[in-house]
């Protein structure tokens, strides 16, 4: 778990995020996973509230993934979950299927992004089928996402894509998400502004104490 301390002026809520790489060689140590790490990094810089991580590890099986997703939801009380791996169209990539089952509602427009970010760089990203849900259960929502396997495919889809200036040419799925997060009932989730700026209308901000 990593705990990320929030500004000592500014009480901020804890946000409870399950991370699940997906992969058959990893999960049996074949090779060392890069999906957690480079998943952990990134969300330590954009989030500033307190953090709380629940990692898995787990092979390519369409049971035990959607088991991994309910149990970080139900038990653990995660309010966003991610996935990295398993998205592709080959036999064993069932992490789609996986997320559909355990999830109560789409949310199929995560998806429709990354794969037009994901086009700025390579043509076979008409190939993944990432998708997103909502788990729902009584008294308590999660955001389920699936991310791409790469560090640096998790990277783009997340920030999305800058010219040389700086300025934002196609947004990253990440902005939506504290908002998504708000109207589920979940924490209000700040960012790092100077990292990636979350989008909320203005009717859903909150004031600072003066």
């Amino acid at each position: 778990m990593k705990h990320n301390q929030a500004p000592e002026n500014e009480q901020q809520d804890t946000v409870k995020i399950g991370l699940i790489s997906i992969s058959d060689r990893a999960s049996q140590g074949i090779y060392i996973d890069e999906g957690l790490p480079a998943l952990k990094n990134w969300l330590g810089a954009a989030i500033s509230n307190p953090s709380l991580f629940e990692e898995r590890l787990i092979p390519d099986e369409r049971a035990t993934i959607t088991k991994a997703i309910t149990e970080l939801v139900d038990e653990h009380h995660c309010h966003l979950v991610l996935t990295t791996g398993g998205t592709g169209p080959s036999r064993r990539d069932v992490t789609p299927e996986a997320t559909l089952d355990a999830g109560t509602r789409e949310m199929p427009g995560f998806g429709e992004q990354m794969r037009q970010i994901s086009l700025h760089f390579v043509p076979t990203a008409i190939l993944s089928r990432q998708t997103a849900v909502l788990r729902e259960i009584p008294g308590h929502a999660a955001l389920v996402i699936n991310l791409p396997g790469q560090p640096k495919a998790i990277q783009e889809t997340l920030e999305g894509l800058k010219n040389a200036e700086g300025k934002s040419i196609v947004p990253g799925i990440f902005a939506a998400v504290p908002y998504c997060i708000d109207l589920i009932g979940g924490p209000y989730i700040q960012t790092n502004e100077a990292f990636i700026k979350a989008f909320r209308p203005k009717s859903a901000l909150k004031v600072k104490a003066q």
